[in-house]
């Protein structure tokens, strides 16, 4: 098994290279022959999928580009959420609770008798 060095993200074992027919436009060139691939990163679970062009080693390298980019962007720590200011509607449930409240208190109070 190779090492990983910081350029590479990931070593050739930990990748199931997968070859099949692609779909779509190219004609005869397309379709008789294995030119899409697919990358499974093992460790990940990360699929890519590189069908875009006619020859197999362009798509092998396109899913490889792509498959780095994924590992990348997995590997990358999200930033904290900053807390942005209460939302209009919280704030008004909050004042009709208060309001409800304040009324439950008043009809505790005993009656004055010019009620």
């Amino acid at each position: 098994m190779r090492e990983r060095t910081k350029k590479n993200l990931f070593s050739r074992d930990e990748v199931r290279v997968e070859t099949f027919k692609s779909s779509g436009p190219g004609g005869q060139h397309k379709n008789k022959r294995e030119t899409a691939v697919r990358l499974r990163h093992l460790p990940s679970g990360i699929t890519v999928l590189a069908t875009e062009h006619r020859s197999q080693a362009k798509n092998k390298a396109l899913a490889f580009y792509r498959l780095e980019m994924r590992l990348r962007s997995a590997r990358k720590k999200k930033k904290a959420r900053i807390p942005t200011a209460a939302p209009h509607a919280l704030k008004e449930s909050v004042l009709m609770t208060k309001h409800h409240r304040s009324r439950i208190k008043g009809w505790r109070k005993k009656p004055t008798p010019n009620d």
